[in-house]
């Protein structure tokens, strides 16, 4: 299939082509002999003796080997959601591909935070983006089909804001006005999804440490922390803008992964990406807020928080209750995640810089958010859990590509792609990652 970059859409992106299908790559060859035999018993065989069963002589499969060859293969930096559906789009397409993700699972700002409380009650946050908005077509496509295989539902519920000042609630919205999605049963579903589909190979606390350019191989190289190699590439898709920035070494000590040498014009754009830091505050009570006649707001006349979302009124949360020994009753336990302001989160870096931040700053900022939560006038209950997390550079202040949807180098074959491409939201991370995944399959079908 030729394409053209310029003119994608998910129903292009995201059609499954298994002939091109690199985890069976017999099927490329010889699609309805290899299809008898997975479907009769074979499907443990490895290749080479799935060309025995074929009766495939030497000389052919020495030209399959050959030809097998040339399977491109990418390596995604970053399994948030621009990342995980650039990847999913080009393993649909024929394209081996490797994904490496710092942390212990998918998700990055979509991930969700899994907690035991000191009563051992398993508790769950999406202490990130609560949840997604749609006005794209193309992505509205794709959230369709999510859809239909159980990964997101619209969460239908009643939000508005909260004056700090009168104390009151104020601009409900309009039923149906903004249909709201999110993952299920979490908002790291998504990611997880896609990184677990056939042709994607995902590899979870692997951090890239470098990526080099081989000119005499025409390929990349990369390495992780520890110097040891992580393999050849065809192509590299950087969905973290840390990959070149100076937060990188702000914060690890060590330089970034990629080279500024390697692609100046990239490293430039993104050396000038505003970033909002954001704290949040996960709280988990034993009871319902009945003081609050909506599950998600936004704050006005606060310096201190931004919004608060009832985390355990998303659909296919597990409904959990907290047990009360003394009196032996049971009551529904209600999650909730507050964000606080840029401001705030930026004055408290300005004190303890950009590195991990400590237990005991974590616990003061917890402390300070839930006061900010609880002066606002709200009868609130003790919550039996409070936990505060520190997103230092996640949130992009401005967009660098809105026209491209990407940053792309033809001649490495270098896509980097993010909300910060396009629009600071999950929309605007989406539409990056398959505009980068467009890119590297015009590129490969050029070949």
């Amino acid at each position: 299939m030729k394409w053209n970059s310029s003119s994608l859409s998910s129903s292009d992106l995201f059609v499954s082509r298994p002939n091109k299908n690199p985890s069976n790559p017999l099927l490329q060859f010889y699609p309805k002999q290899t299809k008898l035999l997975l479907s009769i018993g074979h499907i443990n065989q490895t290749p080479s003796s799935l060309l025995q069963s074929l009766g495939i002589s030497a000389a052919t499969r020495e030209l399959e080997e050959n030809m097998r060859s040339f399977v491109s293969k990418v390596a995604v930096v970053g399994s948030g959601i621009s990342g995980a559906v650039c990847a999913s789009a080009l393993a649909r397409n024929g394209v081996a591909v490797t994904v490496f993700e710092s942390a212990r699972g998918p998700g990055g700002r979509m991930s969700q935070r899994r907690e035991i409380s000191e009563d051992g009650t398993e508790l769950f946050f999406d202490h990130g983006a609560p949840f997604f908005t749609v006005s794209d077509n193309d992505v509205m496509g794709l959230v369709h089909e999510w859809e239909a295989r159980g990964l997101v539902a619209e969460w239908k519920e009643k939000f508005g804001s909260f004056d700090c000042i009168s104390a009151k609630f104020v601009d409900f919205e309009k039923e149906g006005s903004c249909k709201k999605y999110v993952g299920v049963p979490g908002m790291n579903s998504i990611c997880r999804a896609m990184c677990q589909e056939p042709g994607v190979d995902a590899k979870f606390g692997v951090t890239v440490g470098r990526l080099e350019w081989l000119e005499d191989k025409n390929s990349w190289l990369l390495t992780g922390l520890d110097g040891q190699s992580l393999g050849y590439f065809d192509g590299v898709v950087a969905s973290d803008k840390n990959t070149v920035s100076p937060r990188f070494t702000h914060v690890t000590g060590r330089p970034p992964p990629l080279d500024v040498s390697l692609a100046p014009e990239l490293a430039q754009k993104l050396k000038e990406v505003p970033v909002h830091p954001c704290f949040a505050l996960m709280l988990a009570f034993s009871e319902p807020l009945s003081s609050v006649p909506v599950k998600g707001f936004s704050f006005k006349n606060s310096d201190v928080l931004s919004q608060a979302l009832c985390d355990s009124s998303k659909p296919g949360r597990p409904q959990m209750r907290y047990m009360q020994i003394a009196i032996g009753s049971a009551h529904q336990i209600e999650c909730w995640v507050l964000h606080s302001t840029a401001e705030y989160a930026k004055g408290v870096i300005s004190q303890t810089g950009l590195q991990k931040p400590s237990n005991t700053t974590l616990t003061k900022v917890a402390e300070e958010l839930f006061q900010e939560f609880r002066s606002s006038g709200l009868h609130l209950p003790d919550p039996f859990f409070v936990k505060a997390h520190r997103w230092g550079s996640a949130f992009p202040a401005a967009v660098i590509a809105a026209e491209q949807k990407c940053l792309w180098d033809g001649e490495k074959r270098l896509a980097i792609c993010g909300d910060f491409c396009v629009g600071p939201n999950v929309e605007g991370a989406v539409l990056s990652g398959m505009r980068a995944a467009a890119k590297l399959l015009e590129m490969f079908s050029c070949l």
